[in-house]
């Protein structure tokens, strides 16, 4: 009885699901462009994109931007991205 509360009461303050725990990181870039052409690469395709800024808002030096895809989409962003232009 006593267990059986306290797995409740745990399941209670560990964090639920998101939508994001689903999304991978296909690109990783420090240059702004890039992240952007990339970005417009994949939704072309119909691929849905979430960038991520993750440089330092004070020295835009330190830190990536970074690209998440669905993880269903994973292996058709890479093979986009790593594509050759045509």
């Amino acid at each position: 009885m006593m267990w059986k509360k306290i797995n409740q009461w745990i399941q209670k303050i560990l964090p639920k699901k998101t939508d994001f725990d689903s999304q991978r990181m296909v690109f990783r870039t420090k240059e702004s462009h890039l992240a952007h052409i990339m970005k417009l690469k994949l939704e072309e395709e119909g691929i849905y994109v979430i960038l991520i800024n993750k440089r330092d808002s004070s020295y835009n030096n330190f830190g990536e931007l970074e690209l998440y895809v669905k993880a269903e989409n994973y292996i058709k962003a890479k093979f986009l991205i790593d594509k050759p232009y045509e």
